[in-house]
């Protein structure tokens, strides 16, 4: 009898955790679609810069998922390392040429550039305490910044730079051409370069994705979570918690990097704004958030929401400030300039309703500890 009881009370929560899967990765697919198909989907140039902007920070918020929700590390260096792989990417392409050769050796240069400075900063501070390591992290992103702004000679200063890329990505470059040597348009959308650098964002940032994925279904992300749990326990049974902290912090800092690299090919333009600044290292947190700590595909979830709101709510406030003209005080409520009013209401709620995240609430984990 008290097994049949137990069954029974098991049952709903196991109903409640697989439709909870279920609706996760309903959500992710469609996303993944949408974003697969967004050059035909969305042929205008806002939506198209948009669905790149979120391809490669789903790989960034990720990456950063890696640190605070399966390791428990908490950086406010992630923009540094993406910082490094955008500016070695824009200054190989400015001084060396639109060439695919000073993609791979700026991006190196920027891939190395945050290595060296991971391993500096996990071997020197992860020992310490957590508020400590983030106040450390901090100071090392904010000199960063500094440098980026004050070395004008080389990193075009608080103005950033602008370059060219390889001609292959230009809209000039017909990928498939007619009889008569005319582009092939598919849905009215032409075969050229630019659909050849929204596919070189999204299947680039489809394999770093996938790579955070086995890591994190690897022996390698057990251990991760261990030290998150425990670290004191993780230590006892014998894991090098240093060493495994560090790894962790130097394999994030690299992805973090290659998604510079990624977002600098496709924005044409690097500078402290859009790169480095302390802004991104905020979106960073909030989408972690709201997609939820240690689920990685969280980040997908949390990424579409804060990017769509960002970009269009301030649209969706200016149609509903005109449907309600007529009705006092709401058109002030709803005017576009209080956007970010609204975008503090709506995280509020978010975490209100799903504690975990959405990705993490509705799978059933309880975040990180």
């Amino acid at each position: 009898m008290s097994s049949q009881t137990a069954s029974a009370t098991q049952a709903p929560g196991m109903t409640r955790a697989r439709t909870g899967r279920m609706i996760v990765y309903g959500i992710v697919g469609l996303i993944g679609l949408a974003l697969l198909f967004a050059p035909f989907l969305f042929p205008e140039v806002r939506s198209q810069e948009v669905a790149a902007r979120i391809c490669v920070f789903i790989v960034l918020v990720a990456s950063y998922d890696l640190l605070l929700g399966y390791t428990g590390i908490v950086s406010f260096a992630h923009t540094m390392f993406f910082g490094l792989g955008t500016y070695g990417t824009a200054i190989a392409l400015k001084t060396m040429g639109r060439g695919f050769d000073a993609i791979l050796l700026g991006g190196a240069a920027g891939v190395a550039a945050a290595l060296v400075l991971a391993v500096l900063i996990g071997l020197l501070s992860l020992r310490v305490k957590a508020i400590f390591f983030a106040m450390i992290t901090l100071a090392a992103a904010s000199v960063m910044l500094v440098l980026a702004s004050q070395l004008s000679d080389f990193t075009g200063g608080e103005d950033g730079m602008t370059y060219q890329i390889p001609r292959f990505f230009s809209p000039a470059n017909k990928l498939l051409t007619d009889a008569d040597g005319k582009v092939v348009r598919v849905f009215d959308v032409a075969l050229d370069g630019k659909i050849a650098l929204y596919y070189f964002v999204f299947l680039s940032s489809l394999a770093l994705f996938l790579v955070m994925a086995r890591i994190v279904a690897s022996p390698l992300g057990t251990v991760l979570e261990a030290v998150r749990e425990n670290e004191l326990r993780a230590e006892a049974i014998g894991y090098r918690v240093v060493v495994y902290r560090t790894a962790i912090f130097c394999i994030a800092a690299v992805i973090a990097a290659l998604a510079g690299i990624v977002r600098a090919v496709w924005l044409k333009y690097t500078g402290p704004e859009v790169a480095l600044s302390f802004a991104i290292m905020i979106d960073i947190l909030l989408m972690v958030v709201i997609g939820g700590m240690g689920t990685l595909i969280g980040a997908i979830i949390g990424v579409v929401i804060m990017s769509l709101a960002q970009f269009y709510l301030k649209d969706l406030m200016q149609v509903a400030a005109d449907a309600t003209s007529s009705i006092p005080l709401l058109p002030e409520l709803l005017d576009p300039d209080r956007w970010l009013l609204w975008l503090g209401v709506l995280f509020i709620l978010l975490v209100y309703f799903f504690p975990a995240g959405i990705a993490g609430t509705l799978l059933g984990k309880g975040g990180a500890k």
